[in-house]
């Protein structure tokens, strides 16, 4: 392959950073992106870029968008299996089912097959990168950062950290978890386009000690990232002021040990008070919307207009297994219906933004995702709005990002991703598309 191509499609993107979402869309209806070495060398008109290189190898994908890969700050790689089992509420969601399927990530063989089964699952729905928890196996860790490098993916993920209220099979200590977090941090933070977050799953499943060690690491590794859960549930909430009664509410818990910054990412953050807003908004950290998990689980509505009014950068996530899809299209689809029901309107361009360029900006990268800005890597989905009969029907112009995308998010799923491309590479095409268990 050329060191240089064009890839021809609809063209849309953020170029401006902001954490919050504004309207500066670059859109190029019959555009192209120039590709060199893995990365944006250009983007514009189709005709101005191949008359400026008129030599170089073109992929055609008119009448298709071409957006940048979507980002998912939330996931769990070992709920892959457990994805749609008959529903809970949260607590007895991880007694059921999470802690028994997390058992098996012990096994390296096991934990290597099904990290090729996650990121074939993430990139078939476009996901180029995602935020992701492992298991408490430090060998789980491993696993997915391998598998992601060979695909050559900018993954963040780290080993989930637990030491209490779980069974004794699904314990660490805070010394191991410590101990396994600094070697995974020497290993893989930085290293190619891994990344490690610090990962305790909530504070109610680690001890002060772990909490405090953990925060130790936080304090030394200013740049890893650190990502947990946050007022998901009533009843969870209610646990963690039994389990830290000195400390005024659940963020307070992690301020504690030092772990609300910039680069924290707080999963759901539904229940939280005024003063909790407004002190995340002030240290910058981020709330992960995940829609579909907290209809599943029962958990409650996300109030978008909360986060807006305390500056507090919200991000799109699947929260896979508790959530029910990999498609960051349908998870902003019931994003969409979450928002309506708070009297917010959101846009299928701010959600767009809240799955690219927000999210990046948000995370500290859009220096390199996010956005088709020169010098970025190239990481993009291709999406046919026009996939099946109905959408065909529906959408008239697959060129016009803001309805097309509306659409996909009401009657989308994965048979709309053409392609999904890497630094520059075709990593999942459809039509080649083979059964990773297989």
């Amino acid at each position: 392959m050329s060191q240089k191509q064009l890839i021809r499609g609809a063209v849309h993107h953020f170029p401006v950073a902001t954490t919050q979402y504004h309207a500066d869309i670059e859109q190029f209806r019959d555009g192209a992106l120039l590709i060199e070495g893995g990365n944006i060398a250009g983007v514009g008109h189709y005709d101005a870029l191949r008359a400026l290189h008129p030599d170089v190898p073109v992929t055609d994908y008119r009448d298709c968008l071409i957006l940048p890969g979507f980002i998912d700050t939330h996931l769990h790689f070992p709920q892959t299996e457990i994805i749609a089992k008959y529903g809970e509420q949260l607590l007895t969601w991880l007694e059921n089912y999470t802690f028994p399927a997390e058992r098996q990530f012990s096994d390296c063989d096991f934990a290597t097959k099904m990290a090729e089964v996650f990121l074939t699952e993430c990139l078939k729905n476009g996901t180029t990168t995602g935020m992701v928890y492992t298991s408490v196996h430090k060998a789980s860790a491993e696993a997915l950062f391998h598998a992601a490098s060979q695909r050559n993916m900018l993954t963040i993920a780290g080993k989930v950290c637990m030491d209490r209220h779980c069974p004794p099979w699904l314990q660490d200590t805070a010394a191991s978890a410590q101990a396994d977090s600094a070697a995974l941090i020497n290993d893989w933070h930085g290293k190619g386009r891994n990344y490690y977050a610090l990962t305790p799953r909530f504070a109610p499943t680690s001890s002060p000690e772990q909490m405090a060690a953990l925060g130790e690491l936080a304090q030394q590794y200013k740049d890893v990232f650190i990502q947990t859960h946050l007022s998901e549930n009533h009843d969870e909430i209610a646990w963690v002021k039994t389990l830290y009664p000195d400390c005024e509410d659940y963020l307070a818990v992690y301020e504690k040990y030092h772990m609300v910054r910039q680069r924290a990412v707080y999963g759901h953050c539904i229940h939280l008070s005024d003063s909790e807003w407004q002190r995340m908004g002030a240290q910058g950290a981020i709330a992960a919307f995940c829609p579909t998990s907290n209809l599943f689980l029962g958990s409650g509505l996300f109030d978008m207009a909360k986060a807006n009014q305390y500056n507090v950068p919200v991000t799109l996530a699947t929260d896979v297994g508790g959530g029910t899809s990999f498609n960051m299209l349908k998870t902003l689809g019931e994003a969409y219906k979450i928002c309506q029901l708070q009297q917010y309107k959101l846009s299928a361009l701010e959600g767009l933004y809240k799955l690219t360029q927000g999210a990046a900006v948000s995370l500290g990268l859009s220096d390199k995702i996010g956005n088709f800005n020169t010098g970025s890597d190239a990481d993009f989905v291709v999406l046919n709005p026009r996939f099946d009969t109905l959408t065909a029907l529906r959408v008239s112009d697959p060129t016009q990002a803001e309805d097309a995308l509306f659409a996909l998010t009401m009657l989308g799923d994965d048979r709309a991703t053409v392609a999904t491309w890497v630094a520059g590479k075709p990593v999942y095409q459809q039509q080649e598309c083979t059964h990773a268990m297989a």
